[in-house]
Parts: structure tokens; C-alpha cells; sequence
């Protein structure tokens, strides 16, 4: 699935948590220079990647298509674009909606699209009556 594909899905899955977005997008090498937010932020990047460094923690989260990061209200940040560029859905909610730790959710859109259960084989286990 590509970007482009994985757009609708991280909107209706978004939407569905009540999550409205904008989109927006940077080129290659694109910076942000460290900030805050009064608000909590949601941000699923569709197409490209993007590196968020958070200095209060020395940490870095390194996001690709798909991927979702759940970013609290107060938490500083800068952010680097990938080489191929950056398109992501953002979407603002009120502070204390996401908790007090940023996290990174890898592979969040396509996750929600495949089964939440499926067999481990199709194979018969040890005492299961064969079928007639």
C-alpha cells in the first residue's frame, strides 16, 4: 500500500476517534527549529518520513508512512524531513488527552487495516477431529 493510498484510512480511523486533521507537507531536508504546543498533538505521517528530537529526553523518534505519534501538550520538539519528503495528518486536541510520555506507534494505519486475528494454520492441531 502506498502513501497515497494509506491517506482515506488514517483520515476514517482519525475521524472515528473523533480526531479532526489537516494535512500538510514538507520537502527533503526541511527543518523545525525546537517548539511547544498548548495543545496534544496527533500526527500520522501518509507518505515520506520525518525525525522528531525531543532534547528535554535526548531522544529521537524516527517516523515512516504509516507510522503515528501521539505528542503531549508542552513537550519540546524539533523535527528533521526524511529524504524523500513528508506528508502527514495532524490533529490537535485538548492538553492531557494523550497522557504525559510521547510515543510512536509504527505501522498504525496499515495495523488497522488487517484482521485483528487470523489462524495460525490452516492445518488440523493434534486431536482436532479431521473434517468430513
Amino acid at each position: 500500500m502506498t502513501g497515497t493510498d494509506l491517506e482515506p484510512a488514517a483520515r476514517q480511523r482519525l475521524a472515528s476517534d473523533g480526531i479532526e486533521v489537516v494535512a500538510w507537507g514538507n520537502g527533503p531536508g526541511d527543518r523545525y527549529t525546537a517548539h511547544v504546543h498548548d495543545h496534544d498533538k496527533v500526527l500520522v505521517v501518509v507518505a515520506g518520513s520525518i525525525r522528531f528530537l525531543l532534547p528535554a529526553t535526548d531522544t529521537e523518534l524516527q517516523l515512516a508512512t504509516g507510522d503515528r505519534m501521539d505528542l503531549p501538550a508542552g513537550t519540546r520538539h524539533a523535527a528533521v524531513v526524511g529524504p524523500d519528503g513528508v506528508r502527514c495528518l495532524e490533529g490537535h486536541l485538548p492538553e492531557g488527552s494523550l497522557g504525559s510520555v510521547p510515543r510512536r506507534m509504527a505501522d498504525w494505519v496499515s495495523a488497522g487495516l488487517r484482521p485483528m486475528w487470523r489462524p495460525a494454520s490452516t492445518k488440523p492441531r493434534t486431536g482436532d477431529a479431521p473434517e468430513t
